[in-house]
């Protein structure tokens, strides 16, 4: 097993190298300059997000679609990724992290317009798409369209479901002397109430808990910073020029380079908000839209909530509380989250807990949708049924165990999805242009508004 792991350290860390960094961030300016800076309607992308398009085909609502993919892409990365980031790369490694999830927007926007466009409907009227869809019925390349699917089914069972779970399992444990084991049974249990009720369930649910948990976690950051209100400003100096500079030291970090801020900030930014990834379509692709652009403006807001609030928050009260108290150490990403906000009276520990607890739960809800519906692809709805309960007995089984192995095992399939994910994306860029010319740039999008 130690072999093993091993080997799969060694090809994740050659798949999420700089090859897989330059091809996603190279997607990610390709798409922002051909489609002319979408970000540009990042309000509108907002608003659309929590209007209703009830008449249109679709199994979900567009905000229960954005709900479902958030849950998914919220997790344990926004808060012990960004302190990774910052703990190998230097307080540099937020800014890297955030412009990453700016250009990550166009992206996102390219995935949710290409999941409705080649979308097809089921024999029992529900919505089935994702990249392998766009890569079947839009490149005709079948077989890399079940590698991808393949690739999702897989990629599941380990950053959607056991890492998340043992998270939780973790947490409870070392904060409230909680057995494992019954952090699992009380995880599966949870999850399975919701799950077995397929898609429209996972949506509800994720409609009533995303919304609260990230204002809850977006306000009580806010917070923390006007607790450490004296340190804010040279906190984003800092970050600013330590992304540029050599020179990162000061406030109890140390001295740090460009390229390790730029590294590690963008892989963390881009394993946070899954841009590129090929993961949020599949559940875009379920939304109730009268065109593809509608659900591409409301997919790319999740970039924007993902990373450039909730990551930026983070990666603020992490560099501020480091520097108001440079006794915390900086050189292992989780520790350094929760010293970072132990340190704050009051609020810290307890928004800690409970900003890890439910961004991991509503990961594992998110990612069985991915899973689920890459399985339908494959082998048919039937088989579906046998895919939730064995994602279901997997939390139980990733609460109780060591996961460094099936952590790694899941990196390197994230990153295989993202490869012909973004070769779907950049070969159908013609399409995405099309498709935004005739709905966004004619001005038909503005006047469906009025």
């Amino acid at each position: 097993m130690e072999t093993l792991n091993n080997i799969l350290t060694e090809v994740s860390g050659f798949l999420w190298g700089w090859p897989m960094i330059i091809l996603l961030l190279g997607t990610h300016l390709f798409l922002t300059i051909r489609l002319r800076f979408p970000q540009r309607h990042i309000w509108t992308a907002i608003k659309l997000s929590v209007s209703r398009d009830k008449d249109s085909s679709g199994d979900v609502s567009q905000f229960g679609a954005l709900a479902t993919a958030l849950a998914a892409t919220i997790g344990t990365g926004n808060i012990i990724g960004v302190a990774t980031a910052v703990a190998l790369g230097g307080p540099g490694a937020v800014l890297w992290c955030w412009l990453t999830g700016f250009f990550g927007i166009s992206t996102k926007y390219a995935e949710g317009l290409l999941a409705v466009k080649y979308r097809r409907k089921s024999k029992e009227g529900r919505m089935l798409g994702g990249p392998m869809y766009a890569l079947e019925h839009g490149l005709g390349w079948k077989s890399m369209a079940v590698l991808f699917a393949l690739f999702t089914a897989i990629a599941a069972f380990g950053i959607g479901n056991t890492v998340q779970a043992n998270a939780i399992a973790t947490l409870t444990y070392e904060t409230y002397d909680v057995a494992p084991w019954l952090t699992g049974i009380v995880i599966s249990l949870l999850t399975g109430a919701v799950v077995l009720g397929g898609i429209k369930s996972i949506a509800r649910v994720c409609t009533a808990l995303i919304p609260f948990m990230a204002i809850f976690y977006i306000a009580g950051c806010i917070v923390i910073l006007f607790m450490n209100g004296a340190y804010v400003w040279p906190a984003l100096k800092l970050i600013c020029e330590s992304a540029f500079s050599s020179q990162a030291a000061g406030g109890g970090f140390a001295g740090s380079t460009i390229m390790l801020a730029a590294r590690y900030g963008i892989a963390r930014g881009l394993f946070s908000n899954e841009s590129g990834m090929g993961s949020a379509p599949i559940v875009a692709s379920a939304a109730q839209t009268r065109n593809p652009v509608r659900q591409a403006l409301v997919s790319s807001s999740g970039t924007f909530w993902d990373t450039v609030v909730i990551c930026a928050l983070t990666g603020l009260v992490i560099v501020s509380s480091v520097i108001a108290y440079p006794d915390i150490s900086h050189e292992n990403g989780a520790t350094l989250t929760k010293m970072a906000f132990s340190k704050i009276p009051v609020i810290g520990a307890p928004l800690l807990t409970f900003g890890l607890l439910t961004f991991a739960f509503s990961t594992i809800l998110g990612w069985e949708i991915y899973g689920e519906r890459a399985v339908e692809y494959l082998k048919g709805r039937r088989w579906t049924i046998y895919y939730r309960v064995l994602y279901i007995l997997a939390i139980f089984i990733g609460s109780t165990m060591n996961l460094s192995v099936v952590w790694n095992l899941a990196d390197c399939m994230n990153a295989l999805m993202a490869i012909p994910n973004l070769l779907s994306l950049l070969f159908l860029s013609g399409v995405i242009v099309s498709e935004t010319k005739l709905y966004l740039w004619s001005g038909q999008l503005d006047k469906e508004m009025e």
